[in-house]
């Protein structure tokens, strides 16, 4: 009974402490040290992404660089946290802040966020009318001046150190790179209609990733090709095709919850126009906003929660992409057309790049192991993330479930066969445990 007692008692004192400590603070400070201000940013990167029109790959690359920024920027201000300097490829220490200068850690975290992010996208001028959003509510809220000019300050020397850091990752030179020969041969990946797009980023591979080595996680090979009728490789397309044509009104709306394609060209009569959604590391990003809310993490936690998501979903698809363009793989809807029904037509539109592996079974698999590291095995929550592309939400259990329904739900769009999505998952999760491992995420700790 003593023991508890004393228990109690120490609890007691430790929230009188906080408590004092919180009041101490300066009513600006406990105004705007909000993670909303990250959120937002985020949000807003997203927006101008699906507006500029990112392909996937590229868009990881994006939210990577950010959110380290973010994180970076804020590390210094708790103890608690540690820098990534020295544990992602080619990242050295940030600029620390100056001692005895009264910083936002926040506003310099934000700053730090859209400067990179301004640097990374074609629509400018909306990161700068956000900036200056933030300041005018920031010195509403009464931040002085002084601190408001040190915190942008302390925020750019951090955003030129990750942008310096970012342009010796080889991503300028794969723009001048060779454009992709389309082998002809059979089995081999051909655009597909309606616009018979070039492939995407086919030098992906060569970008520095940030934990992993690109063929670190290559997974098992495809199916070897072939139009025998009694072949593994018939079968799986044959499973497709059939699957394609009984779907049912669940796995239709599995399939476009979890469609993420940022450029869906659309035909009516002579006239060809895109509709524009979220792409699928741009969703899991999300998934990781939802889950800061409902647990109402501050914002340094919050930036970690963005940046180890982040790199994993970045190294995710530099292993993905280094995959497809070996392997080189036929899609089923060009397989299906040629060798089983020249009119079937999958449910989804086929994305301009190789099938092997799917793209979200990697990257899904990859993200559910991080968040489940940082959030819980058993996590439950509503993913809204489609309903402003007019699709209603959907609810998890866990992030591991969200994972597979988005693997499988490539099925049911037609788009790849089973082992892509099997594989794809293993290959997943292996970068998801190595992402873990390597950043030292301890589950109950977040």
């Amino acid at each position: 009974m003593k023991r508890k007692n004393c228990i109690q008692m120490v609890a007691l004192l430790v929230t009188m402490v906080m408590g004092l400590a919180a009041h101490s603070q300066p009513q600006w400070l406990r105004k705007t040290e909000d993670p909303e201000y990250l959120h937002r940013a985020v949000k807003l990167l997203t927006d101008i992404m699906v507006h500029d029109i990112y392909s996937p790959p590229v868009a990881s690359r994006t939210y990577a660089y950010v959110s380290v920024a973010a994180y970076e920027t804020l590390v210094p201000s708790n103890s608690n946290y540690v820098s990534l300097a020295g544990r992602v490829h080619g990242l050295q220490p940030a600029p620390a802040p100056v001692p005895a200068v009264q910083y936002s850690f926040t506003l310099a975290a934000v700053q730090a966020m859209l400067t990179v992010g301004k640097s990374m996208v074609i629509s400018e001028a909306v990161m700068d009318n956000f900036r200056q959003t933030v300041i005018q509510t920031m010195k509403a809220d009464g931040m002085p001046g002084s601190v408001m000019d040190s915190s942008l300050a302390y925020g750019s020397r951090v955003a030129a150190h990750i942008l310096s850091w970012a342009a010796a990752d080889h991503y300028l030179q794969t723009r001048s790179l060779p454009k992709y020969a389309v082998n002809n041969a059979p089995g081999y990946w051909k655009p597909t209609p309606p616009a018979y797009i070039k492939a995407v980023e086919p030098h992906w591979n060569q970008l520095r990733p940030f934990l992993i080595d690109a063929a670190q996680f290559k997974p098992s090979p495809p199916p070897s090709f072939s139009t025998d009728t009694a072949s593994r490789f018939y079968k799986e397309a044959n499973a497709v095709y059939y699957a394609g044509k009984g779907l049912t009104s669940e796995q239709t709306a599995i399939a476009s919850f979890w469609d993420c394609n940022p450029f869906k060209v659309n035909l009516r009569g002579h006239v060809m126009f895109a509709t524009k959604k979220i792409s699928p590391g741009g969703h899991w990003i999300n998934i990781t906003a939802m889950a800061c809310r409902q647990l109402q993490k501050d914002v340094v936690a919050t930036a970690e929660a963005y940046a180890f998501a982040a790199i994993g979903i970045a190294d995710a698809f530099i292993s993905c992409w280094d995959e497809k363009y070996r392997s080189n793989v036929i899609r089923p809807e060009t397989y299906i057309n040629q060798y089983i029904d020249v009119d079937w037509l999958p449910l989804l539109q086929t994305p301009p790049f190789p099938e092997y592996t799917s793209g979200h079974s990697v990257v899904s698999a990859c993200a559910a192991e991080i968040l489940t590291s940082l959030f819980g095995d058993h996590f439950s929550y509503v993913d809204a993330t489609e309903t402003e592309f007019d699709l209603p939400p959907r609810r998890f259990s866990s992030f591991r479930q969200a994972a597979e329904e988005a693997a499988i739900s490539r099925f049911y769009g037609g788009i790849h066969y089973m082992p892509s999505i099997k594989n794809g998952l293993d290959e997943g999760t292996a970068i998801g445990k190595y992402v873990v491992e390597k950043l030292n995420i301890k589950q109950g700790t977040f």
